[in-house]
């Protein structure tokens, strides 16, 4: 009998506060999850879930045993990490990122980290949701500022430029802001974060101080590829990480706007994003976890 996989099927039952949410966190169907749950205790000799059409409860057995037993499956990990630091990283890799990110920048890169690392296996999800790392097993997140968690140890790992930028059809027409204080007079493409519906602010720097720009939604998006081809096709102006952005305006789709080199100390530049490697909690940044954030840092470098 796998005791350890029956115990940390109760323990994803407890944190997913029902059968089927343990189900799809393991990718297992709800009746195996039910099995698992019944074979514990018939081992146990106890009850240790209270089961109603409506809801799902420990008993009071249930919950000393979750005490006693909800660290285990993170300390057989721990201990298997001390066993093989020596050795070549490996295993399953769970990276998530947002959609974005993940198509622009983290995809290209991952091949070459596969070829260093050949005994990685690598899951890569890209949505823009908010994500559990213990109820989706997940190893490794990639969030920009707004989206940190205090439940989460967050390293800063790059920082990119954001550029505001719109077509020249559209420039053509409703003229160009100078400052960042003309925006409210223009349509401006706005992104809409799916967590919680708060739009991404558009923040510039002046003289050492940040402060928010006023806007006038032209569009609402919750996705930036959306967005940015809204901004090609005249929609208004856009503010687009520069790795979404260049592209489009080397090919002559879009105009930037705002100096970003502009030596002078009074003109207003846009507040980078900066890019944090994120786990839920120390004990996890395994060997693979570290070799993925080191080898993502210094790819992200500038000139990298």
């Amino acid at each position: 009998m796998d005791i350890l996989g029956l115990i940390s099927t109760y323990i994803r039952v407890v944190e997913a506060g029902s059968i089927a949410g343990a189900a799809r966190a393991q990718g297992l169907s709800a009746a195996a999850v039910s099995q698992s749950i019944a074979r514990l205790e018939a081992h146990l000799g106890v009850r240790l879930l209270s089961r109603t059409t409506r809801r799902l409860a420990m008993t009071e057995s249930g919950a000393r045993y979750f005490e006693k037993v909800r660290h285990i499956p993170q300390d057989v990990e721990v201990a298997a990490h001390l066993a093989t630091l020596a050795s070549e990283p490996q295993g399953s890799l769970r990276i998530a990122t947002t959609a974005a990110f993940g198509r622009h920048l983290l995809a290209p890169l991952l091949p070459a980290f596969k070829q260093t690392y050949p005994g990685i296996d690598i899951e890569l999800i890209g949505s823009d949701r908010r994500l559990d790392h213990r109820l989706e097993q997940i190893d490794v997140s990639l969030r920009i500022k707004a989206q940190l968690s205090d439940s989460l140890v967050a390293r800063r790992i790059a920082s990119r430029a954001f550029v505001f930028c719109a077509a020249p059809t559209y420039l053509e027409q409703a003229g160009t802001p100078r400052t960042p204080e003309e925006l409210q007079q223009h349509a401006c493409l706005l992104f809409r974060y799916p967590t919680d519906g708060r739009y991404l602010p558009w923040r510039f720097v002046r003289a050492g101080q940040t402060f928010e720009a006023a806007t006038r939604p032209g569009f609402v998006c919750d996705d930036i590829d959306m967005i940015a081809q809204l901004a090609v096709n005249g929609g208004g102006i856009a503010r687009l990480a520069d790795f979404v952005a260049l592209p489009l305006i080397e090919r002559g789709q879009l105009v930037p706007l705002f100096d970003a080199q502009s030596q002078d100390a009074t003109a207003a530049q846009s507040e980078p994003m900066d890019i944090y490697a994120c786990v839920s909690e120390r004990s996890a940044l395994s060997g693979k976890v570290r070799a993925f954030i080191d080898f993502l840092e210094q790819a992200l470098q500038p000139g990298s």
